[in-house]
């Protein structure tokens, strides 16, 4: 019988990689415990229910994000490139991962005006006497601090959310009538933010890789003094306690789940594209399992860290105004955290301008490094698919960064809080969980689990455990695909803080969804139109495009296939 011989030919050596493994676990843990854990998780907490979310989310995190972080890690180690290329092993699903970089293309440039807002609040930290600590005559009757107990505080808001909505957002009750002007403030501080972006792009992964082992470590300090804090506050308890405690009728509510899912996807950075690019910068024979379960175990702690900072202030605000549901102590919003950490802090009886700085600090690292994850995975994308025609790094970098600024522009309005939420919503949550969908058919189903254990075999030599395997093909892609349908069949109007949208703005986001989603076919197509030969019927060239492509190997060879 004919034995077919394989040539192994040694690849160019990437010009970019991590210095050395610790480079690597840093960077995935500031890239993953970054904004999606601090700032994204507790308003989503929020806005469904406390408890009734974080059991569905626990059970996301171990069937579907730590799965699919070990499949992007692997993949991305084993092929050495950018999300595009990686999906050279079924190019007819090209379509999920340029999906996957336009989603995290939308993604950067609200995390990039959460950064400005950090930015903001961090210069009005330096004041003798922080600003949201007291009531401003300007706000009127509407405010209350706390500082006379016998006045009747029902229906009133604390200084910290009157602060954050008024003086700093100068936030609309609609947009019926327009987005409003950016403020002038808020633009120089986003100018600041993607100034900083833009440079640590430009120097590059060495760069960016020292800079972990901070973006990494510092933000637990932080957030363990405020948890301290926040813990001893009076009330802060029955905060916890709804917190943790569910609702069992809602965990039969698809919404909740579909909450969930999404926010795995942002708490872990999967999906987007960016671990795959990370990964992509490894030694070829690094054995990532082990990375892999501490980034998501202290991934997953940071989110209940923050969740229990949250709810326990907000704990403690319902005592103070005399509401008895948690729930309705605010009005929540992606601004929540705006509200809710600058109250802890406000309570600090020794300099509390010392932890302001320290925590709008830790928020703006962390945004550092979720926005540079972004931003490195755009790039190589980007110089995968045109060489040296995309031109040098700097100019990629700085082109990109201010692209990212003149767009984000729109989020420094006094509407721009609506827009965020309706980019999140259409923009990144929704597609990311069909194009992730897309992710596990095509390595799973098209490529094969097999095939793909055997390449992790091949890398870090080990054997690919059932649990994974299982995840991979079945219960992972069931999981996503129940909750995206049966939030389908209940999905209502997307509303910002109860208010509804102009019908012009859904339009808006379904064009955004839409541009995003037809990626598939898009791919999909061309894949098949590439492989046109005369006497090849559409049947077959339909097969090959759905078999790894020629350029299809490990990273440090290429195996020619049959």
């Amino acid at each position: 019988m004919p034995q077919t011989k394989i040539q192994i030919v040694a690849k160019e050596k990437p010009k970019e990689e991590w210095g050395n493994g610790l480079e690597f676990l840093f960077s995935c843990i500031s890239l993953s415990v970054g904004l999606g854990n601090i700032w994204r998780f507790p308003y989503i907490a929020f806005q469904n229910g406390g408890g009734t979310f974080v059991i569905p989310y626990l059970i996301a995190l171990l069937v579907i994000g730590r799965p699919v972080y070990y499949l992007e890690i692997s993949l991305g180690q084993f092929r050495g490139g950018g999300a595009l290329r990686a999906f050279d092993l079924s190019p007819i699903f090209k379509g999920v991962a340029a999906g996957q970089v336009l989603a995290t293309g939308a993604s950067i440039t609200y995390y990039s005006s959460i950064m400005a807002l950090t930015l903001r609040f961090l210069l009005a930290s330096f004041s003798s006497e922080l600003p949201w600590s007291s009531c401003h005559d300007n706000w009127g009757d509407d405010c209350h601090d706390g500082s006379s107990p016998n006045v009747n505080a029902t229906g009133k808001m604390s200084p910290a959310q009157l602060y954050f909505e008024r003086e700093i957002l100068h936030e609309l009750p609609n947009i019926d009538n327009g987005l409003g002007l950016p403020n002038w403030q808020l633009v120089a501080c986003l100018a600041a933010a993607w100034l900083i972006i833009g440079l640590v792009l430009i120097r590059g992964i060495k760069s960016s890789g020292k800079a972990a082992y901070f973006l990494g470590v510092f933000p637990y300090v932080v957030l363990l003094v405020l948890l301290l804090r926040a813990v001893t506050l009076p009330g802060a308890w029955d905060g916890i306690v709804y917190f943790f405690k569910p609702q069992w009728r809602e965990l039969l509510n698809p919404l909740v789940w579909y909450a969930a899912v999404t926010q795995v996807f942002f708490s872990l950075a999967i999906c987007f594209g960016t671990l795959i690019t990370y990964a992509s910068y490894n030694n070829f024979n690094r054995n990532v399992y082990n990375d892999i379960l501490i980034i998501t175990t202290m991934d997953s702690c940071s989110s209940i860290i923050a969740g229990c900072i949250t709810f326990g202030i907000l704990g403690n605000l319902a005592r103070q105004t005399g509401v008895a549901d948690i729930g309705s102590v605010v009005k929540g919003g992606a601004g929540l955290a705006f509200i809710s950490y600058p109250e802890a802090i406000a309570k600090f009886e020794y300099v509390p301008q010392m932890f302001a700085v320290l925590f709008f600090l830790m928020l703006f690292v962390l945004g550092i490094g979720s926005t540079v994850g972004m931003g490195s995975c755009i790039l190589r994308v980007i110089r995968d698919q045109f060489g040296k025609r995309a031109g040098p790094s700097w100019a990629l970098a700085g082109g990109l960064a201010t692209l990212g600024f003149a767009v984000s522009i729109v989020y420094m309005t006094p509407g721009g809080q609506f827009i965020l939420n309706l980019v999140d919503f259409y923009g990144v949550s929704f597609t990311a969980l069909i194009l992730a969908i897309g992710e596990l058919v095509a390595v799973a189903w098209f490529y094969g689990v097999r095939r793909f254990c055997a390449d992790i075999k091949y890398m870090m030599g080990i054997e690919t455990g059932w649990f994974w395997r299982i995840c991979w093909a079945y219960v992972t892609p069931g999981l996503m695909s129940a909750v995206l349908l049966y939030t389908l069949f209940d999905m209502s109007a997307l509303t910002y803080k109860g208010v509804a949208y102009p019908q012009v703005a859904h339009v808006f986001g379904c064009c955004l969804a839409a541009f995003g989603l037809l990626q598939l076919p898009g791919w999909a197509l061309y894949a098949v139109y590439k492989r046109r030969k005369a006497g090849v019927s559409l049947w077959q060239r339909l097969c090959a495009a759905c078999q790894p492509a020629e350029s299809w190997g490990p990273a440090n060879a290429q195996m020619p296939r049959d």
